[in-house]
């Protein structure tokens, strides 16, 4: 955490881009409802206040964050409010006056003064010289369906189409055998030459060709099957809140997730790798399924395991996202209640160390929290995982 964790933020300017582009409603009447919320003020729920409690000291660790978090000196628990007026005041300058005073006005001045003051690294001109960028997802065949998922120079969405498949190799449904074996395959490839890959042309046709042969998300599915799956992070912020711009930075230059070989290192001017993955599964040319997750390296699990409920087990959406998950990762198996663990099969070598599995007592946010949609013939559905306090609404 701190100033030196902060990168470049990019959801100013990826929302006015894509209200510009397909928005129906004007941008100031999108964000006057979120406004008046902040200034208002949230309850917050019992998984805010877990939250909260995991991020105590981070909450806590500048004054300003303090104020907002733990205003009589501790974080605020469930059943108290959370008031952000500063917010407010910039959510509506966004619908006013766009993503600009972000990034050359006097909101990114101020971003940068604070962060300078206290030695972060951001500068005027990398905020000047953002950009939304358009490119092609990645598109991988999975059974008789077409998954459309973040392309490089993230990394969740090409080692989820990897472990996909790695699946599709298998009869369907795939046992939880092979499940785990394809999230090992899939973090077994996470190297240095492939991070430092991910910014180059082509690296994606390259990647799966030669192997296979802070955060929220939202889904959104309307009647005419126009889809729109984002997912959106801030890390678990800095701790860093710039007083009058309601701004909490991120904390993506300090996510070990993210720069799993050493801080600081991606060279200047390069877009940081993300685990975000929203994606898209296409079932004869329309849209089934559109899904994305929160919860870092858990989320292309957390993904994995979605589609495969609904595509291998014919699962609803709402059974597929509330089933009992597992994770794998660094030789630790990580699972929910539910899951049969005798159902793996011994691995080469000895299987299953007792010291490698860690059973979780109840469902958890470290599984992710997938929110997702689903059309099938005339019928929309939608789940919002408990993980995570998600909901779906039918509109």
């Amino acid at each position: 955490m701190g100033p030196a964790s902060c990168g470049v933020y990019g959801c100013p300017a990826g929302v006015c881009e894509a209200v510009g582009r397909w928005g129906t409603v004007p941008l100031d009447q999108l964000a006057a409802p979120a406004s008046r919320v902040a200034r208002a003020g949230v309850v917050i729920n019992h998984g805010q206040a877990y939250v909260a409690e995991i991020l105590a000291t981070l909450l806590t660790s500048t004054p300003e964050c303090a104020a907002l978090w733990a205003p009589e000196g501790r974080v605020l628990r469930e059943g108290e409010l959370l008031r952000d007026a500063d917010l407010a005041d910039a959510l509506e300058r966004l619908g006013r006056d766009g993503d600009k005073p972000f990034y050359e006005g006097d909101i990114a001045a101020a971003v940068c003064a604070r962060l300078a003051e206290h030695g972060g690294y951001l500068q005027p001109a990398d905020l000047a010289g953002y950009r939304a960028l358009e490119r092609e997802p990645a598109r991988m065949a999975y059974r008789d369906r077409e998954v459309l998922t973040n392309p490089p120079p993230s990394a969740g969405g090409i080692l989820l189409a990897y472990a996909l498949g790695l699946l599709d190799r298998v009869p369907s449904p795939p046992s939880l055998d092979a499940i785990v074996a394809a999230m090992a395959g899939a973090q077994a490839e996470r190297t240095e030459p492939f991070m430092a890959g991910l910014a180059e042309a082509g690296f994606l046709e390259r990647f799966l060709s030669a192997k296979l042969g802070a955060t929220t998300h939202i889904s959104v599915l309307d009647g005419e099957g126009c889809a729109c799956s984002v997912t959106c992070t801030n890390g678990e912020g800095s701790g860093v809140v710039v007083p009058g711009t309601g701004i909490h930075v991120n904390n993506v230059m300090g996510e070990v997730d993210l720069n799993p070989f050493g801080f600081h290192r991606h060279p200047p001017g390069t877009r940081m790798p993300s685990m975000m993955a929203p994606s898209i599964v296409m079932r004869e040319g329309e849209v089934e399924l559109v899904l994305g997750s929160a919860g870092s390296n858990r989320i292309r699990s957390a993904l994995l395991q979605t589609i495969v409920g609904v595509v291998d087990h014919e699962l609803g959406v709402r059974e597929a996202v509330e089933a009992p998950r597992v994770h794998f990762e660094d030789e630790v198996l990580y699972l929910e209640p539910g899951i049969d663990l005798q159902a793996l099969r011994r691995r080469e070598g000895g299987g299953l160390a007792p010291e490698s599995v860690v059973p979780f007592r109840s469902r958890n946010l470290f599984f992710g929290g997938v929110q997702a949609v689903e059309r099938r013939g005339e019928r929309l559905a939608g789940a919002g995982d408990p993980r995570r306090g998600g909901v779906a609404v039918l509109a």
